[in-house]
């Protein structure tokens, strides 16, 4: 079983940038593919970002493309969401997500295993 514990979370103005990370137990981190959903207060969980076990097929959301990034380093067990340009609805809590196998997954239902969320909050 993979645990996954998010950080990097915060308060900042809009336009600026935060770098979360999410930290991976377990040793089938480098084989699953991963993804970032957020969720903010009276909205659904939505998908932000994915990668696949290699991080050579990488997919977002048209909301954040081009200001966000989603890396992954197999060595040291973490996936990484680079967030620039930040907006303030881009508040909310952001999960990462993992399942086993390939490819790239845009859908909440179809991860196996999830951390327990890291509050980013974007003031106007």
């Amino acid at each position: 079983q993979v645990q996954l514990v998010e950080s990097g979370g915060g308060l900042v103005q809009a336009g600026g940038s935060l770098r979360l990370s999410c930290a991976a137990s377990g040793r089938t981190f480098s084989s699953n593919a991963m993804g970032w959903f957020r969720q903010a207060p009276g909205k659904e969980r939505e998908f932000v970002a994915a990668i696949n076990w290699s991080g050579g097929n990488i997919n977002y959301a048209d909301s954040v493309k081009g200001r966000f990034a989603i890396s992954r380093d197999n060595a040291k067990n973490t996936l990484y969401l680079q967030m620039n340009s930040l907006k303030p609805e881009d508040t909310a809590v952001y999960y990462c997500a993992g399942r086993m196998g390939g490819g790239t997954w845009l859908e909440a239902l179809q991860y196996d295993y999830w951390g327990q969320g890291t509050q980013v909050t974007v003031s106007s």
